[in-house]
């Protein structure tokens, strides 16, 4: 003989707090049809594979693209394929003539005279000038130095450095003049009304190298201060 079926426990308890016909929904919703998330002792072995698969690829892909970069250059592969020096061939005076005429009158233009309405310059309007002008092309002159042996030194800035001034003399050579302890002469041509009989006078600046130890770029925004030196 068939043993009856016994009811749910839970669903016992629900029709002692509810009505047979809420209970009998709520059992049916909430316990019977609940679905049962089950969790996989350990992942699939062919997802596995699959994954394994697509990051080596990936892996691969990034190291091929990286591959495809050249790495910069350092210091000493710069300093071994001289890359930053001047070939013997351009140590021309003739070659950089034209660069210290384009200085020239950049100079004329930073300075506010290139239009001719002004004949001379101040030192409190000229100093900041100076300091973040680019020297690239300027004729200086050294006129004293704590080495003797560098006074009367005389060319064209082709290269200007943190310490060093590069020029090319009228006899093409180019001479390293280190700017510690050392003043330099330039000058710059004033555009005056020749037709007029008028003979232009040069703006002829001395600076101490000393104050200008720094890269060109970085002199950009520098702060002129003034402040004696001592003698040289």
């Amino acid at each position: 003989m068939a043993s009856e079926p016994t009811e749910h426990i839970a669903e016992s308890l629900l029709k002692r707090a509810h009505s047979p016909e809420t209970a009998s929904t709520i059992f049916r919703e909430k316990v019977k049809q609940r679905p049962l998330l089950l969790r996989p002792t350990s992942p699939d072995p062919d997802l596995n594979a699959r994954s394994k698969r697509q990051y080596e690829r990936l892996q691969k892909a990034k190291k091929q693209r990286k591959s495809n970069k050249p790495n910069p250059l350092s210091a000493k592969q710069k300093r071994a394929l001289s890359i930053h020096e001047i070939p013997k061939d351009q140590q021309k005076y003739a070659i950089h003539e034209p660069l210290h005429r384009m200085w020239c009158g950049y100079m004329r233009e930073i300075l506010g005279v290139s239009d001719g309405k002004r004949s001379h310059v101040d030192a409190n309007s000229a100093g900041p000038v100076l300091v973040s002008a680019d020297y690239h092309g300027a004729l200086v002159e050294v006129v004293r130095s704590r080495c003797g042996s560098r006074v009367g030194g005389k060319g064209i800035v082709v290269k200007d450095t943190k310490f060093t001034f590069e020029i090319v003399t009228v006899k093409d050579e180019l001479k390293i003049m280190p700017k510690e302890h050392t003043v330099f002469r330039f000058e710059v041509p004033y555009e005056g009304k020749e037709d007029c009989g008028e003979v232009p006078k040069p703006l002829v600046f001395e600076i101490h190298g000393s104050q200008f130890e720094a890269r060109a770029p970085d002199r950009a925004n520098r702060k002129f201060r003034q402040h004696f030196d001592p003698d040289l």
